[in-house]
Formats: structure tokens, sequence, C-alpha cells
């Protein structure tokens, strides 16, 4: 049986800014998936439904349970403030869609539900901010490059439009804001209105009218929008008003207005128009070059919109590949379209799986591959963790293969954490960790799943507080589940089992691994997933956790 997907935009957060088609929605849903914040926001219309939670940013893992479940023919809402498809998770329910190869004929049935953005609800706030051309953007660079953003809000500012930010500032991202000002201010008066709203009809609602010059003396964080009028932007009485353009046609202060309603639409009364300039066209215009009749008379003169026409057509017969459709009498060239897509690869790269020491060839070639625009960051999980710049993310992969190096998946994936066997001294149980890297490395779970491997009783590599503990002792296997390596309440793994035959291991490793991949939630971390379904391969959960009665400090988000 077909299940549905509803992707509900729920609007700023008030029931009473709800659309009756989201309310209706998530009463007639089986499962719930959505950041736990706003699953809080939407709690009065929740009865027995299914709720899958996650933290921020997990957008991609709420997306993915959402079609599972669907799938196996539930209707599932996936919820999101504002409007869902306004920086929220319609694409990504898509794109994931797409992945499997999803036809709307044959599929699961897909719904997408509008809800107020909050632009158009803080605007309402602050008073009519965007009654003219506007834009958004985000300053949260975690999917989109720094330097893009800056020519957006460069662009912005240049064509006068009024802008809303999204994602602000953060606890940690603190310089984007900062620099966003100063790219306003080099376009735009000191004095320009910008209005600052928090957590728009919440409970904690805040409003604040600022300016350009002094926005940044006021607190802004991530629940903040900031909305920057253009140049006609004015404040009056406490509202941010944005005047709709009309001045020039309409005089407020006269009862019957000089112009009267069929006049004006005509080029006169709007000299600022494309029609106009056809009608009046500026004296300095490109000329045509005639390429077969010759003549003595000059080209027709061609306004800068149909100069940008013809251009957009020539463009567009490019991409297309037609050829006929490219000739033409202008003197100019377009450069080829490639079609060519950058990406970025993300991987865990080592010198092996036992093996800890590089080569400098290895070292050069990485280096190479990553260059100016990409990154290297080394883990505590003896991994060097990259981000390549590239067209061709398989070609860069056997480049660094090919230099001996092993590249793995980033990301929500089984890793195997072997240590070194003393250098290879110890070298019994290597065959078994190259057998589990084989069969589980890279494996897509719900959360980084850690499988850590000894060679030795002493277990210096640490494996036994990760999620899956394997340790090499007297010709057999000691297994540990479901540690927890970090936080407050870190502890070793549960011991299941002590003296597993070797030949037993990884066949049980990978049932293990395969029934934690198939059940556990998005997101769910390992020792979580042991504590809530209680067994695993006949193992039994006990709470190995230490008691922690001190009081947890924040540190930012």
């Amino acid at each position: 049986m077909s299940g549905k997907i509803m992707v509900v935009g729920f609007g700023p957060g008030d029931v009473k800014h709800m659309t009756y088609r989201a309310k209706e929605a998530l009463e007639e849903s089986d499962v719930i998936v959505g950041y736990k914040t706003y699953v809080e926001l939407i709690r009065p219309f929740l009865k027995d439904q299914e709720i899958i939670r996650t933290g921020m940013t997990e957008e991609v893992s709420r997306a993915q349970a959402a079609v599972k479940r669907a799938e196996e023919g539930k209707k599932v809402a996936v919820i999101s403030s504002g409007d869902a498809g306004l920086y929220g998770m319609a694409g990504l329910v898509y794109e994931v869609l797409m992945a499997k190869g999803w036809r709307e004929e044959t599929g699961v049935q897909v719904e997408i539900i509008p809800g107020i953005s909050a632009i158009h609800s803080c605007a309402s706030l602050l008073g009519a901010p965007v009654m003219h051309d506007a834009c958004t953007i985000s300053l949260s660079d975690h999917l989109t490059p720094w330097e893009l953003i800056k020519k957006r809000i460069e662009a912005a500012a240049m064509a006068d439009f009024v802008i809303a930010l999204y994602n602000p500032k953060s606890g940690r991202r603190t310089r984007q804001i900062v620099e966003a000002q100063q790219i306003l201010l080099a376009h735009r008066s000191p004095d320009t209105p910008v209005g600052l709203v928090k957590s728009a009809y919440r409970q904690r609602q805040q409003v604040v009218l600022t300016t350009l010059k002094e926005m940044l003396e006021h607190e802004i964080g991530m629940l903040t929008t900031v909305i920057i009028g253009n140049s006609t932007t004015f404040v009056y009485d406490g509202k941010m008003i944005t005047p709709r353009g009309y001045q020039r046609k309409y005089t407020l202060e006269r009862e019957k207005q000089p112009l009267a309603p069929h006049e004006r639409l005509r080029p006169e009364a709007e000299p600022w128009a494309l029609q106009a300039e056809e009608k009046h066209p500026p004296a300095a215009v490109p000329e045509t070059k005639v390429t077969e009749k010759k003549t003595s008379e000059p080209a027709p003169e061609k306004t800068p919109y149909q100069w940008a026409m013809e251009a957009w057509q020539r463009l567009d017969a490019r991409r297309k590949g037609d050829v006929a459709s490219q000739r033409g009498t202008v003197a100019f060239s377009l450069g080829p379209f490639t079609g060519q897509v950058e990406e970025i690869l993300e991987a865990a790269v080592s010198p092996g799986l036992a093996n800890k020491q590089f080569k400098p060839e290895q070292l050069q070639k990485l280096a190479e591959l990553v260059g100016d625009k990409g990154s290297i960051r080394y883990s505590r999980h003896h991994q060097l963790l990259v981000e390549i710049p590239t067209s061709d993310p398989e070609q860069v992969v056997n480049q660094l293969k090919n230099v001996g190096l092993l590249v793995e998946p980033a990301g929500n994936v089984v890793q195997i954490k072997a240590c070194d066997f003393c250098d290879g001294e110890k070298f019994d149980a290597i065959p078994y960790a190259e057998e589990l890297h084989k069969c589980l490395g890279g494996l897509p779970v719900p959360k980084t799943l850690k499988i850590g491997f000894n060679g030795c009783g002493m277990a210096c590599y640490g494996a036994v507080n990760d999620d899956i503990g394997i340790v090499y002792r007297k010709g057999r296997f000691d297994l540990f589940l479901g540690g927890k390596n970090i936080g407050r309440t870190a502890h070793p793994g549960q011991p299941v089992a002590e003296g597993l035959p070797p030949e037993e291991l990884v066949g049980l490793i990978e049932r293990i691994v395969r029934f934690y991949a198939e059940e556990g939630h998005p997101n769910e971390r390992f020792h979580r997933f042991f504590k809530r379904v209680k067994e695993i391969e006949g193992f039994q959960y006990q709470d190995v956790r230490p008691p922690i009665t001190a009081e947890p400090v924040a540190c930012g988000d």
C-alpha cells in the first residue's frame, strides 16, 4: 500500500497563524518527523502518532526517515517552521526521493503544504517593510561557501533590495553578520532602517527597530530575522515602511490624482521603464554588424532590452546544441557551456587499517589534490578528514588509492578503528579486522558507528570505549557493546561476550550492525539504540553509566 509524505510549513509557531490544511495534515498523519524544538511547537495537534525527533543540522536524516516510513505505507508529516519551501524540508524530501528513482505516477504521494515564512511574519510585526522587491539570504555557511554568500549580499545591496537575513549569528558563527553589515554600509546610508525580530509570534518574541549603523549593538542570534530596508524605507510612529514605488504616479495628499488611470501606463509617465527606452532609446547604444549584406546605411539601433533578449536566446541555443539558432548578426561571442558542476568530495583518508605511517609521496599527492580551496582536518580516530572541490570525484579517489591511501566515506557510516598491532608484530588478529572492514566499512547507519579493534588484551587504542569494542586475547575475542567515549556520562561498553571463537566473530558483528542499520532511528547513537531495543543477538542491555550529579555548563551551540 502506497504511503504519503506531507511536508508541512506550520508558520511562525503560533497555532493562530497555522493554515487549516497544515492542522488537518498533522492530525491525519501516522508519523511526525521534525526538529525536536519544532515538535514541541505543534504538540497541541499530536495524539498517538509515532514521533521521530532529530537535532539541528540533521535535515537529511529526517528526509530519509520520512521516505522510509512512507514506503512502508504510512502517512508521514515532515514539519518545517515558516514555509517548508524556503530553507525548509521540501527540497530535501524531493532529493531523497529522486535518489531512489521516485516517480510521481508510481511512487509515494507527496504534498507540500505552504506556511507563513519568517520574512512575512516578521514584517507584519515591524509594519510594512517588504512592500517592494525583496530577497532572503541565509548567513549560515554550513552548506554554502561564505565567499558566495558575500557576493549575494553585495548584489542585493547594489540592486537596492529590501533584504531579510536568516540564520544571522550563532554561538560559533559571529563574524558573518559583521561582514554583512560592512558590505551593506558600502552601498546604503548608515541611517537605513533595520528591524530585528526574534521568535516572531512565540512566547519570547522581541521586536527592535534600529539602523544599519547601530544594528550590531542589539542582541542577534539564530532565532533572529534581520530585515534591512532599501533606499526608500522609512520609520513612522514606530513602524518600518517601504513605499510601494508609485510615488511618481500617485500623489497621496491629493484626493484627485494628476494622472487618470488610462494615462498612468504611458511611456512618458514612467521614463525609467523598458518600453519607454524602446520608444526613446538612449544615444549611446551599441551597433550591430551585418555580415552578409553590404550597405553604407547604419544598422538599426537596439535597446538594452533587445540586446539582453538576443544574448539570452543565443546562450539558450548553445545550451540546447541548436547550431542554426546560434548564427546571428551580433558581433560578440559567448563562451562554451561545459555543463560541468563542481562538487565537494568528503572523505576519511588514512595510510591503512593497521598501518599508521604516512609516506611523503602520499602527503604530497593529498596536498596537491586538496589545493587552496579544499581543507584537511585531523580526527581523533587517526584519519585525515578531507574536503576536495572537484568535478570528477571518482578520479580523485583513484589518485589517492594509487599512492596506497585508504579512502573511506565520511559521515554516518561504519568506521573500523584498529590499533597498529604493535607495528604488525602481533599480527594474529589482523585478518579478522580486515574482513570486518571489507564487509562493513562505509555501510550507511543512523549515526556514525565506530568499531574499535584491539590486537591484544592491553586494549591501548581504547576499543572498549567505542560503540562496538573487540579485543583479541589468547586466541579468542572479547566483545563490548554500547560504549560512549565523549560527554559527561562517558563510559566503556558493556562486556557481553568473553572468549568468542574467531570463526564466529565476523558473522556476529555483521548481524549486530545490520540490525542497527535497519531498525535504528535517524541520528540515534548505538548506545541509545541498545538501550531502546533492550536485546541484540541475545545480549541483554545493562545500564553501565556512571552517576553524575554536577550541573552542566553550556559552551555555545
